[in-house]
């Protein structure tokens, strides 16, 4: 072992169920209410309107996502605890049969048969590992697992508060013009962006810089669009 060699490392939890509520609930937050507040500014209505719709904007998507995610992580962990009840049954019912299917998945490896059986066989002990080298085998997932959907919905509700305040936030302290209201979620999707990165070791540039553009593209198109609605309904 050669000086300076690392002796252990940790890896970032990646089966949490509050990272990608919480990304996507942010950026959504930004994205969806920039673009709402833009239409409705291009549409040349009043500070006041703007504002109003902003909050209302606010309030339905988080709780429209904070209910979607429930109900997705919900169904998605029902659906692997069902699954997890069949490999129980088998296990329970054909021992033999799984502890050969374990065998084979070693061997397909590159283990050697009778090494496979081996390890098959001292694995297969325990009941409850059993069940969980099965379970990571056959299914990808182990039964500790699996993500809350309550923590899901609440990382979704609230970081899609907090990224859909910030392009009505100036509006609520008596902005008159979108200026200020676009700058600052831009501001807050690039931040985002750059965040996002420390997690998934992207470029934080790259990152920042690609949800601004999302943001910017998402302002442009519901500008004009209000601005052409406004004309024709007005």
């Amino acid at each position: 072992m050669t000086d300076g060699a690392e002796a252990h490392h940790d890896h970032r939890d990646v089966n949490g169920g509050w990272l990608r509520p919480a990304v996507f609930g942010a950026m959504d937050g930004l994205v969806s209410n920039l673009g709402l507040i833009s239409g409705v500014a291009g549409s040349s209505a009043s500070s006041h309107a703007i504002a109003v719709a902003g909050m209302a904007g606010l309030a339905a998507g988080a709780f429209s996502m904070a209910a979607g995610e429930y109900t997705s992580v919900a169904s998605q962990r029902e659906l692997v605890l069902a699954e997890l009840d069949v490999e129980r049954r088998e296990l329970r019912r054909h021992p033999e049969d799984e502890l050969e299917e374990l065998a084979a998945v070693y061997v397909a490896r590159g283990v050697e048969p009778e090494l496979a059986h081996e390890v098959a066989r001292q694995l297969s002990v325990d009941p409850e590992q059993a069940l969980e080298i099965h379970a990571r085998e056959e299914l990808g997932v182990g039964p500790g697992d699996l993500p809350s959907p309550l923590v899901a919905a609440v990382s979704s509700f609230v970081a899609f508060a907090v990224g859909a305040l910030l392009p009505v936030l100036p509006y609520l302290l008596g902005a008159t013009s979108l200026v200020p209201a676009a700058a600052l979620a831009l501001a807050g999707l690039f931040v985002c962006g750059a965040l996002v990165a420390r997690v998934t070791a992207k470029a934080w540039w790259f990152s920042g810089l690609r949800q601004l553009a999302l943001g910017v593209a998402a302002a442009g198109v519901t500008y004009v669009l209000g601005s052409l609605f406004g004309t024709a309904l007005g």
